[in-house]
């Protein structure tokens, strides 16, 4: 069940390290080589269930460095290629019912089998595959599901944790991110007002272009009284946060009751300090955690393929796109990803 002219071997980018690292400085790379390698491996062979694909892009997102570093929920695997998610065409199939997903152009996840997309050829879950629409382009099917999932899911929970109703609020920070703009802009198309929290004054403008009702900028001089303002006029209920440092924390507390931080990243090296411990006791404040990897494996059938079909709506329409900070080619990875992530403004698209 598989494309007659495969090769044998693939050239991969592979993991130096198993398990993990017991540190938490961020996804900060400042020399890939301590972390991958360049390697010629075998291609692997789909088992019942699965595809193998041939890549055409990926993408470099943090989970990916907080992977290789060891400091991911999932270990290190060394020997392994990296790379959680990416776009391909499927070349092979472990069994007759996924054969049918054969020369389809998909967007993908990896499956936990330790075959990731920083390689020629990548093992994933047939029933995990998403089958492109021709309007999606490969760049924007590279990126098709953390993020963009991500996005769609989080914004629902904002919905169905609070009723949200037309004009409330809600906190994103990180939000100049590729995801946090995605966040920005759906919140705004349900007609919520997000509130967008940003180290840079000059990514400002863009975000209130999608949609900000506010544009909170960490390092201007009058930030805490900007904040404390925001909480005040506009009484947001969540917040979706990747950055999780102090700042984080100081936003939460000057939250109004009942308020929820959802942490889903660790952008900063910083550990937060918690100092109106009771708020937890009367003001009904409450902390936790989202990871795609559960979404996926909770939500029902349904209401996956529903935000499947959302999300490639919002690409192959134009509503949404991809920015691209640079394409870096997968024999550059090791060498070129340090300088890549200094990069701001775009993903890190990984061409084959």
């Amino acid at each position: 069940m598989a494309e007659t002219d495969l090769p044998q071997d693939m050239q991969a980018v592979i993991q130096l390290n198993d398990g993990y690292s017991g540190s938490a400085d961020g996804p900060s790379i400042s020399d890939a080589s301590k972390y991958v390698k360049n390697a010629n491996i075998p291609v692997p062979t789909p088992a019942e269930g699965q595809v193998l694909v041939r890549m055409i892009t990926s993408v470099v997102n943090p989970s990916d460095l907080h992977f290789i570093k060891g400091e991911y929920g999932q270990p290190c695997r060394k020997g392994f290629p990296a790379g959680f998610e990416g776009c391909g065409i499927v070349v092979a199939a472990g069994d007759p019912a996924s054969a049918k997903l054969i020369g389809k152009r998909v967007s993908f996840a990896v499956s936990l089998t330790g075959s990731g997309t920083w390689a020629q050829y990548a093992l994933t879950d047939a029933n995990t595959c998403i089958v492109l629409h021709p309007d999606v382009s490969d760049i924007d099917a590279a990126a098709l599901i953390v993020n963009p999932l991500t996005a769609v899911a989080m914004v629902d929970l904002v919905s169905q944790t609070y009723a949200a109703q037309k004009g409330d609020a809600f906190i994103i920070t990180a939000a100049s991110s590729q995801l946090g703009k995605l966040m920005v802009g759906l919140g705004a198309d349900l007609g919520l007002k997000p509130i967008a929290v940003i180290r840079r004054a000059e990514a400002a403008e863009p975000l209130k272009k999608l949609g900000a009702e506010q544009v909170l900028v960490t390092s201007e001089p009058d930030f805490a009284d900007q904040m404390q303002s925001a909480m005040k006029n506009l009484k947001p209920r969540i917040m979706l946060d990747a950055v999780a440092d102090q700042t984080s924390a100081d936003i939460f507390a000057a939250m109004p009751p009942h308020a929820k931080w959802v942490c889903y990243g660790k952008l900063s090296p910083q550990n937060p300090q918690l100092t109106q411990m009771g708020q937890f006791i009367f003001m009904g404040k409450k902390i936790e955690g989202f990871w795609l990897v559960n979404w996926m494996r909770t939500t029902p059938t349904k209401q996956k393929i529903a935000v499947f079909t959302e999300v490639q709506a919002r690409f192959a329409d134009g509503r949404w796109q991809t920015d691209v900070a640079i394409k870096l080619p997968m024999q550059d990875i090791v060498a070129g990803l340090a300088a890549a992530t200094k990069l701001t403004d775009g993903k890190i698209i990984i061409t084959y």
